[in-house]
C-alpha cells in the first residue's frame, strides 16, 4: 500500500500525447500558490521573449518594477530589475519546468531559436515519457517545458512506476490503494 492515489482531474490536461489540448490563457487573478521571480537587466527585452519564445502572456506590469506573465493557471512568473550594479549570473543548475503539451514543442523550439540562436537543447524523451526541451534565457535562466508523451498502462514505464507505488490510470492494477489525501 502508498499514499499515492490517482488526481489526474486536476491538471489543467488530463491526457497524454497527441490528443493533449493545451488550455487556454488563464487571465484571472488568484494569490499565486508558487511562482517564479526572474531578474532581468531589460524588461522590455525579456518581456518579448518570455511572450513571443514561451507564448506567455503580459498578464500585467509596474512600469520598471515588475512584469507579471502568464501561459496557464498557476504557470506565473515575475520579470523584476536586476539589481543596480548586479551582473546576471552564470547559468544556473536549477531550472525550472512548464507543462505543455506535445503539439507546443517544436513551434517553442523554433520561436526560441530564431529569437535568440543556441538557446535550445532538445527536444529529448525522458524515461518517464516525457518529451523535454530546455531553453536558456536572456536572464540566463534555465527553463524546461515538459510535455507527457502517451502512455500504455500495460508497458514497462507502467510496471516501473506501480513498483514505487504510482499505479497508472487504465491499468488493470489501477484503484485508490485505500488512501485518500
Amino acid at each position: 500500500m502508498s499514499d499515492f492515489f490517482n488526481a489526474f482531474e486536476m491538471g489543467p490536461i488530463s491526457e497524454r500525447g497527441r490528443k493533449a489540448v493545451a488550455p487556454e490563457v488563464f487571465r484571472g487573478i488568484y494569490a499565486m500558490p508558487v511562482f517564479v521571480t526572474i531578474p532581468t537587466s531589460d524588461l522590455a527585452a525579456s518581456t518579448d521573449f518570455w511572450v513571443r519564445g514561451f507564448g506567455f502572456i503580459e498578464l500585467f506590469s509596474i512600469p520598471g518594477q515588475v512584469v507579471h506573465l502568464r501561459r496557464w493557471a498557476f504557470q506565473d512568473v515575475l520579470l523584476v530589475p536586476l539589481a543596480a550594479g548586479a551582473e546576471a549570473p552564470e547559468v544556473p543548475a536549477m531550472s525550472v519546468s512548464f507543462a505543455c503539451v506535445l503539439n507546443e514543442i517544436d513551434p517553442l523550439v523554433e520561436a526560441c531559436t530564431e529569437l535568440v540562436a543556441g538557446s535550445v537543447t532538445g527536444p529529448r524523451d525522458t524515461p518517464w515519457r516525457t518529451r523535454d526541451v530546455e531553453v536558456i534565457t536572456p536572464e540566463r535562466m534555465r527553463v524546461v517545458f515538459t510535455a507527457a508523451q502517451e502512455f500504455d498502462p500495460d508497458s514497462q514505464e507502467a510496471r516501473d512506476l506501480a513498483s514505487v507505488g504510482i499505479v497508472a490510470p487504465g491499468s488493470a492494477e489501477e484503484g485508490h490503494n485505500d488512501v485518500h489525501g
